[in-house]
């Protein structure tokens, strides 16, 4: 279900229907979020499943949302419609989506084990470090959300525009959604920097750990006008169909400059959980230039979408 409401909400998106997208997960979370307490803790004529109806209702919640979509499709009046005749085996379409997929998924697994180390550099100074780093970045990552609905609209932009072989259009596009995700994003790392202890607070009461998550929340924050160019280039890449430039920058910033970064910094520098924290800052600045760099050579523009 997590697949296909996911998929299917792309296909929306790259077809320019973003506002059907957003129903679907108005109307699945919105079960989720209803149906939850009630499996969980058994209020009315529900029972009391604990864990497993979290579980319950977010299968339900999902799998309604799949229908919906399903129906969408199958209604014909929309910017996509499926038919009888689609219903049949092309494999040359299928190889491009499995070649473009393939390089997708390894792109984003690149970045996000890149997490993992960083983790296992973070455990090394103990459990509040851990728990510290944790709620910082918990906080950073629901910030980042809107950032990637923007940068996601400027990857299906970017799309439309070569198809429609109007690839300046496309580059204006990109510029102008990185500028206003600059501004917001720029406005959200402002305030996380100005009341990072306030907004700590309300996850933990433990000294200790609120003041190193006072401080990661901080370091990360300063690269956020950073962050905004970064993502919003980086999805163009793919929006594009060149899904391996965004792979060999994830590799080279994450993997091969992040990840030791921040063990000097951290260990050998002894700047302790700030020193990742720092780390994490440089690296996805790093991304942003580079990104942006390859996006003005223009190679992209030669993709066939």
């Amino acid at each position: 279900m997590i697949l296909l409401l996911f998929l299917i909400n792309a296909v929306f998106r790259g077809a320019g229907d973003a506002a059907i997208a957003m129903r679907v997960l108005w109307l699945a979370n919105s079960i989720n979020i209803v149906l939850g307490p009630c499996l969980i803790l058994g209020l009315g004529p529900f029972p009391r499943l604990g864990v497993t109806g979290a579980a319950i209702a977010t299968t339900i919640g999902r799998g309604t949302g799949v229908l919906y979509q399903l129906y969408r499709l199958w209604r014909g009046d929309g910017r996509v419609a499926i038919q009888r005749p689609h219903l049949m085996l092309k494999p040359a379409l299928m190889r491009t989506m499995l070649r473009l997929s393939g390089t997708g998924t390894f792109q984003v697994l690149i970045g996000t084990a890149s997490w993992i180390f960083l983790v296992r550099i973070i455990s090394s100074f103990g459990t509040d470090a851990v728990a510290g780093y944790q709620i910082a970045i918990r906080i950073i990552v629901f910030a980042l959300l809107p950032s990637w609905g923007l940068a996601n609209a400027a990857a299906t932009l970017v799309g439309q525009g070569l198809g429609a072989g109007n690839p300046d259009r496309a580059e204006r596009a990109v510029w102008l959604a990185g500028f206003y995700n600059m501004v917001c994003l720029g406005g959200v790392g402002a305030l996380f920097v100005a009341f990072a202890g306030p907004i700590v607070s309300v996850f933990t009461r433990d000294p200790a750990v609120a003041s190193i998550a006072e401080l990661c929340l901080r370091t990360i924050s300063y690269g956020f006008l950073f962050y905004a160019y970064g993502m919003v280039i980086t999805q163009s890449f793919n929006g594009a169909g060149d899904t391996w430039t965004p792979t060999w920058i994830n590799l080279g910033c994450f993997w091969l400059w992040e990840i030791p970064l921040a063990y000097v910094l951290a260990v050998r520098s002894k700047l302790g959980p700030v020193g990742v924290a720092l780390a994490v800052t440089i690296a996805f600045s790093t991304v942003a230039v580079v990104s942006a760099l390859l996006f003005r050579r223009g190679r992209w523009k030669l993709r066939r979408v």
